[in-house]
């Protein structure tokens, strides 16, 4: 890495809607394992309706490291990251989840793998629930109508094969070793700040979700690898915290996801009836679930 000190390795951006415990422990394990880097923190806070922006603020003075960045309203995540982005001064940007905790020096090994392939646009490491079980979100297919309906008939587990049905999880892919995805998950996103400037960061059309496989969709169509590289080192995704305070809006935005990424990118492919087919798969699933959740509360 380069030695400079007014040059900067990597920015990491991190933004905060109403977890601030969860936010400082990602921003306390930024400064326990990253070593043999020059880096900045952007911290935003997505416009939190509690104490958040207050004591992140407080937190953040004295700490030469940290930007913090407070927006009045929530932006959602694809606007919230790009707020920051426009700041960051790094030659790498790794957006961050505020629910993230590492557990090795995972930018200074994924910053070295990007400089050993520069055909690779992205690349994210093994990410675990708090049982140490694969988030399946870290490496997965795109959701094209085909693989998306086999994912949720659950053919790859009726038939057994799942090179041929799993698809949108890629189950049939270890996750203990290294390999070409489609998408990694935006909640340890790593790339080049130049490829961002050239294509594009999250596209803020997505309030929260599907802004991360939109982007990687974005890159492999440009010529860009997406990778997922367990050789960075676990980390540990307490997934969903900020979700679990407007479960509605959270389902909306989840279902609505799938909707403008089909529209953007696979509605010209298909012909009128496959796309009635898609919405109203995607409309029924939402209120399926909405009905599960009411029921399971009851």
């Amino acid at each position: 890495m380069k030695k400079n000190q007014e040059f900067i390795d990597i920015s990491i951006i991190v933004v905060n809607y109403m977890t601030y415990e969860k936010t400082i422990n990602t921003i306390e394990s930024i400064f326990r394992f990253t070593e043999n880097l020059s880096y900045e923190i952007l911290l935003v806070d997505n416009g939190s309706k509690n104490n958040d922006r207050f004591l992140l603020e407080k937190y953040s003075k004295g700490k030469n490291n940290i930007i913090f960045i407070p927006s009045k309203t929530n932006l959602g995540f694809g606007k919230g990251n790009n707020l920051a982005l426009k700041k960051a001064k790094g030659e790498y940007i790794c957006f961050l989840n505020s629910d993230t905790e590492l557990t090795a020096n995972s930018f200074y090994r994924g910053i070295k793998f990007l400089q050993d392939n520069s055909d690779v646009g992205a690349v994210g490491p093994r990410l675990i629930d708090i049982k140490g079980f694969l988030d399946n979100g870290c490496k997965r297919g795109f959701p094209t109508p085909k693989d998306s309906l086999y994912y949720f008939l659950k053919l790859d587990k009726i038939t057994g094969n799942k090179a041929k049905y799993g698809k949108y999880k890629l189950s049939f892919l270890s996750e203990y070793e290294i390999h070409d995805v489609d998408v990694i998950s935006g909640a340890f996103f790593l790339t080049k700040k130049t490829i961002l400037d050239k294509f594009g960061s999250f596209d803020e059309n997505f309030f929260m979700y599907g802004e991360d496989i939109d982007l990687c969709y974005r890159l492999k169509k440009n010529g860009y690898r997406i990778m997922y590289n367990p050789k960075l080192g676990d980390v540990i995704h307490y997934k969903g915290e900020s979700g679990k305070k407007r479960r509605f809006k959270t389902l909306f935005h989840f279902y609505n996801a799938m909707v403008i990424f089909y529209k953007k990118h696979y509605k010209a492919q298909n012909n009128f009836l496959v796309s009635m087919l898609v919405y109203i798969g995607i409309y029924s699933m939402f209120f399926i679930k909405l009905l599960t959740n009411f029921f399971k509360k009851g």
